[in-house]
């Protein structure tokens, strides 16, 4: 039954990233909680995956990491040229 404590600590962890997001004073504040936020849901996937013993969950964060990654560039190239 730890997963469940881990599962509510996390989710407070995703809480306070998304009051970042909402609230951050400039754009480049708002990137980092949204990339903190998938961070944690990642690794939210892989605690349950293993809680669980449920190997597809692992392999979707794996997928979700690397999706997560190649969006968090693309933004920041799009910030850095001032379109925003």
């Amino acid at each position: 039954m730890i997963w469940l404590s881990v599962a509510v600590f996390l989710a407070i962890c995703i809480t306070i990233a998304l009051v970042r997001v909402f609230l951050g004073p400039t754009v480049p504040d708002r990137i980092v909680g949204l990339d903190t936020v998938n961070s944690i849901v990642v690794v939210s996937m892989v605690i349950l995956g293993s809680a669980f013993q449920e190997v597809v969950l692992i392999d979707v964060a794996i997928v979700y990491a690397l999706l997560s990654f190649v969006t968090t560039l693309f933004i920041a190239k799009y910030v850095e040229k001032g379109q925003f």
